[in-house]
C-alpha cells in the first residue's frame, strides 16, 4: 500500500513537472480562453485584466527558456517575481485567479493534465473599508455638477450621477442600461449586474427627473437602445463613465479619487445610517452574500465612532 501511493504521489508530481499544453502556443491558448469568457457575457473589465494578467505570465514563461510553462517552479517563480515588484495582496490575488482559470479551462479542454495553479497559496488581501463620501458632500457633487453649462452634455452627466447615487449601480450596469429597462412612470429600472443577475431597483424622485430632462435631449438613434451614450450617439464604455465622474469630482470637489463605485459605497451607507436591513440593502446592491453587504456596518460603526469622540465629554 505504502509503495502504491509512493508510485501514485510520484506520479502527480511528475504531472506537474511536464504540464505543459501539448496543442497552440501560449498566446493561442489565452486567445481562446479569452473568447470563452466572452461567450460567458463576463464583464469587459474582467477580460481586459485577465488579458493582461496571462499576457504578462506568458511573457515571465518566455524569458525562463524553460520547456514547462505550468510547472510549479515557474509558477512559484512568477510570483515571486510579483512580489519583488511589491505588487498589493489585492493584484497578486486577483492574478492568480487569472491563472486558475485559465488552468481550469486549459484542463476541461484536455490540453492540461493538472491544475497545478490550485497549488499555490491565496496571499491575505487586508480588510479595506470602502472611503465614504458624507451625504453633504454628494449633494453638493451633483449639484455642482448640475451648474456647469460648459459642459455640452450636461443633462446626461448629471442624469448619470443622479442614478449612480439614487440607484445604487456599478458602472457596468449603468452603461449596459437600455431603453426598456427603464420604467419612469413605475419608477423602476432593471440592472444587469456580474454573472449575468438581473435585480430590479427603484429610481428616486430625483433621478427620475434627471432622467427625464435627459431622454428629452438625447437624439432620437434608430438602432441604439442604451441609455447612456456618447457624442457619437453610441453607447458609453465604462472608461468614459469613470472620466466623466472623476472630472466633476476634481472640478467640483477638489476629489479626483472620487469614481463610480464611490456612489455606490454612499448609497449603500447613506441606507445604512438611515435605518435600512442589511438584507433589503443587499437585494438593492445585487449581492450574492450578505456577508459583501456587511462591511458597510463597519464604515457606519466608524462614523459613529467618529461622532462620538468629537462630542462626548468622556470621549
Amino acid at each position: 500500500f505504502a509503495a502504491a501511493r509512493s508510485r501514485a504521489s510520484t506520479s502527480i508530481w511528475r504531472l506537474m513537472a511536464e504540464s505543459n499544453p501539448p496543442g497552440l502556443p501560449l498566446s493561442g491558448q489565452i486567445g481562446r480562453f479569452l473568447d470563452s469568457l466572452r461567450r460567458e457575457s463576463v464583464s469587459e473589465d474582467t477580460l481586459r485584466a485577465y488579458a493582461s494578467d496571462l499576457r504578462q505570465f506568458a511573457a515571465y514563461a518566455a524569458a525562463q527558456g524553460r520547456q514547462a510553462a505550468f510547472d510549479l517552479l515557474t509558477l512559484r517563480g512568477w510570483l515571486g517575481e510579483l512580489h519583488r515588484r511589491r505588487l498589493s495582496a489585492v493584484s497578486l490575488r486577483r492574478k492568480l485567479a487569472a491563472l486558475r482559470s485559465f488552468c481550469r479551462f486549459l484542463v476541461r479542454e484536455g490540453e492540461l493534465e493538472i491544475n497545478t495553479a490550485r497549488l499555490l497559496a491565496t496571499p491575505k488581501a487586508p480588510q479595506k473599508l470602502p472611503r465614504v463620501m458624507a451625504a453633504e458632500q454628494v449633494n453638493n457633487l451633483i449639484d455642482g455638477a448640475a451648474r456647469r453649462d460648459e459642459r455640452p452634455q450636461l443633462a446626461r452627466d448629471v442624469a448619470m450621477l443622479e442614478v449612480f447615487y439614487g440607484c445604487g449601480l456599478r458602472a457596468s450596469e449603468l452603461v449596459g442600461l437600455n431603453l426598456d429597462d427603464v420604467d419612469l412612470s413605475a419608477r423602476w429600472l432593471l440592472a444587469r449586474g456580474k454573472g449575468r443577475k438581473e435585480r430590479q431597483a427603484p429610481i428616486p424622485s430625483k433621478a427620475a427627473q434627471a432622467l427625464e430632462r435627459y431622454l428629452v435631449v438625447r437624439k432620437a438613434l434608430v438602432g441604439e437602445k442604451a441609455v447612456f451614450v456618447n457624442w457619437r450617439g453610441v453607447r458609453i464604455t465604462d472608461r468614459s463613465v469613470r472620466k466623466i465622474i472623476k472630472h466633476y469630482a476634481k472640478l467640483v470637489l477638489g476629489d479626483s479619487a472620487v469614481h463610480p463605485h464611490s456612489l455606490r459605497h454612499a448609497y449603500a451607507t447613506h441606507l445604512l445610517s438611515d435605518g435600512a436591513d442589511l438584507r433589503s440593502i443587499q437585494e438593492l446592491l445585487g449581492h450574492v452574500r450578505l456577508s459583501t453587504t456587511q462591511r458597510y456596518t463597519k464604515v457606519s460603526l466608524e462614523d459613529l465612532m467618529r461622532v462620538y469622540d468629537r462630542s462626548h465629554p468622556k470621549a
